[in-house]
């Protein structure tokens, strides 16, 4: 079977060694995994402290996907009109543009492992649902 040569070997990212990314909010701990390595592809971790939530943000042209692997936390949308739990095990799927934020309401550390389409995960921080970006 013939294919073309691998661009790079096999990485691995320590959870040991998980240096923590941009962008935190109170009570959550953003970390990189594997950020920079490829092109179309990137990993975070994420870990919520109890009763916190982030800013209402979108991830510009990434989708993500979020493995839960710790804890019970939401994904609120919509204007804040949907929630979507998660709970160990699950999947969901934050399509490119789609404002939302996470919550952890529990009494319990949530853990995601965060994966988004792009080389270096993106984060627009918003003013509200609907608003403006967020300038630093």
């Amino acid at each position: 079977m013939s294919h073309p040569e691998p661009s790079q070997p096999v990485y691995l990212a320590k959870a040991s060694a998980l240096s923590q990314s941009g962008g935190q909010t109170s009570g959550m701990s953003r970390s990189n995994a594997i950020v920079d390595k490829c092109d179309g592809i990137c990993a975070t971790s994420m870990v919520s402290k109890p009763h916190t939530a982030s800013g209402v943000h979108h991830h510009a042209e990434q989708d993500t996907v979020i493995y839960a692997v710790k804890g019970r936390g939401t994904v609120v949308s919509e204007g804040g009109s949907k929630r979507v739990d998660l709970e160990p095990g699950d999947y969901a799927l934050i399509p490119a543009f789609m404002e939302h934020q996470e919550v952890n309401d529990g009494d319990e550390d949530v853990v995601w492992t965060i994966v988004r389409s792009g080389r270096v995960p993106e984060v627009v921080n918003l003013t509200g649902w609907n608003g403006e970006p967020v300038t630093s």
